[in-house]
């Protein structure tokens, strides 16, 4: 039997969990910590300019990550949002606690339609205006009649809004997915943006390091296998991405300007049809004719300038990968309480930590998973400690997270350990955001299946002390 935190609102209150005559007490997710810790800031390094020119490079990406791009007329002169898209700008879904984070407080998809950005379409419900940036996905394709077709497996991303009847959009028109069909038939998931603090170091993990550090993972009593999810090109192990699907910090920024912003890129070259606008048994036969190269300018619209009548200009995709790779890790720092008030111990904040790894929380988020090996970008990245609380594996998380999509090598219930670098200042949690409450979001890791049930039970058998520790420990991070 699995074993959970009870809740009650906001708070949750243990009975039967706690040792035999131990009273009602209350326990408390202290909350997003709103004040800076200085998330954000570029690796000591780069600040140095180790690498003479690398803080302009951190600044150019920086700056063009907070771009608002259109169909023409865009900021970096790499026009081409849409046809379809899911946001205009890399900072509204990375904003949160600053650029580079995850989803913010206010959700900027909530006006896309009511501000001229996406004027035709309709609002899905799942966007709200305080509730997390998301996309959405179909695990399954549909049948005729409007079932899901389990027999037929979807998993792409279902764009949210079109440029119909935008002024720069011309006379291309496009529907919106049928979201609320698909929440009627059990076949709708969402993703919410991952914060790429640190993610340089990530990316500068040596792969026999992770394989090192997966044999001593396997070393375990609590259940825990976890495997990597491998490129299929070279065969190597990926990293990024809530199923670590994909390879390099490049990769990630070519496929998210592609699919989230409808930009074709260096490494993504055409404008995306939906799932099954490009599928034989879908009967697709891609995007209409004037809803191609919208921008006049031809493929791929986001592209480098060699220079030949001045200096060489940087495409916006490098870019972002400059600025995600050299983007410093979250900060620790101090825990108050948003319930209570109190500020947290240090002594607490030590013992939720002990209490973490000996529950064995800390089998899969590892408090490293290793040093990277030497890097000829900037000193920061070489030779380093990845404090990420993460192991880069997948694992198995049971029927209860599990989304039915599969991405490379991991399976509809197999997800990366996330990072839990930076988890005190995020607001929306789990994959696809379902929860602000923490005490939640660690009960959601227990259900059938699950690899993370039975250190789940060990942090239920805790006393409400400890578990408070747990918890403040958490939001220092």
């Amino acid at each position: 039997m699995i074993k959970s935190l009870r809740f009650v609102s906001v708070s949750i209150c243990i009975a039967a969990l706690l040792v035999s005559g131990a009273a009602f007490a209350q326990l408390t997710d202290p909350g997003n910590q709103a004040a800076s810790r200085g998330t954000g800031a570029a690796l000591s390094s780069v600040l140095a300019n180790d690498n003479p020119g690398i803080l302009a490079f951190f600044q150019d990406g920086q700056s063009r990550f907070q771009d608002v791009e259109s169909v023409s007329n865009s900021p970096t002169g790499n026009n081409g949002l849409g046809p379809r898209f899911n946001s205009n700008s890399c900072v509204s879904c990375h904003a949160q606690p600053a650029v580079g984070g995850t989803g913010p407080a206010v959700n900027p998809q909530f006006k896309f339609t009511s501000t001229g950005v996406a004027p035709r379409d309709t609002t899905p419900f799942f966007i709200t205006a305080n509730g997390p940036t998301r996309e959405a996905r179909f695990p399954f394709f549909f049948n005729a009649n409007g079932t899901a077709n389990l027999n037929a497996p979807n998993g792409g991303v279902e764009t949210l809004f079109t440029v119909t009847g935008r002024a720069d959009a011309g006379a291309c028109t496009l529907q919106q997915p049928s979201f609320n069909t698909a929440a009627a038939a059990n076949n709708l998931i969402f993703r919410i943006p991952t914060p790429v603090f640190g993610a340089g170091l990530i990316e500068n993990l040596d792969e026999s390091t992770l394989l090192k550090n997966r044999l001593n993972n396997l070393n375990n009593n609590v259940g825990v296998a976890g495997s990597f999810n491998h490129n299929g090109n070279d065969g190597t192990i990926t990293r990024f991405g809530w199923k670590a699907q994909n390879k390099s910090l490049h990769i990630f920024a070519g496929e998210a300007y592609n699919v989230e912003m409808g930009i074709s890129n260096l490494l993504f070259p055409q404008d995306r049809p939906l799932p099954g606008e490009d599928s034989d048994a879908q009967g697709g036969v891609g995007l209409p004719a004037n809803c191609l190269n919208l921008s006049g300018g031809g493929y791929p619209e986001d592209t480098n300038n060699p220079g030949s009548t001045g200096p060489a200009i940087l495409d916006d995709v490098s870019a972002f990968a400059d600025f995600m790779r050299t983007l410093a890790p979250p900060p620790t720092g101090g825990v108050v309480n948003n319930v209570t008030g109190q500020t947290a111990s240090a002594t607490s904040i030590a013992n939720g930590k002990a209490d973490f790894i000996a529950v064995g929380c800390a089998v899969c988020h590892n408090t490293s998973p290793g040093t990277t090996q030497k890097s000829n970008i900037t000193g920061s990245l070489s030779n380093a400690a990845v404090n990420s609380f993460s192991d880069i594996e997948i694992h198995h998380m049971g029927t209860g997270l599990a989304d039915n999509v599969s991405q490379g090598g991991a399976g509809g219930d197999q997800f990366r350990s996330a990072p839990l670098w930076g988890l005190g200042q995020r607001i929306f949690l789990l994959h696809d955001g379902r929860t602000t409450n923490l005490i939640t979001a660690i009960n959601d890791h227990g259900s059938n299946g699950s690899e993370a049930n039975t250190a789940l039970n060990n942090a239920a058998a805790l006393n409400i002390g400890q578990q408070q520790d747990l918890l403040n420990f958490l939001r220092s991070l």
